[in-house]
């Protein structure tokens, strides 16, 4: 029981092949400087808007 079963279209499972390949062939070429802040871009990013200057939680600006 418990067990959760999720469809994952055809489109969807290509898409993160594509991500994983293209990492890791950014990481063969750009190797992460040292591991925390490698662990630290696998974190999910939240983003708040409130006004003309909304920033994210990573310091970037919102365009």
């Amino acid at each position: 029981m418990g067990e959760v079963i999720r469809f994952v279209s055809k489109s969807e499972h290509e898409r993160a092949r594509l991500v994983r390949e293209a990492r890791a062939i950014y990481y063969s070429i750009f190797p992460p400087a040292d591991p925390v802040s490698e662990q630290q871009d696998k974190a999910p990013t939240s983003h708040t808007v409130s006004g003309a200057n909304a920033r994210r939680s990573d310091g970037g600006r919102l365009s």
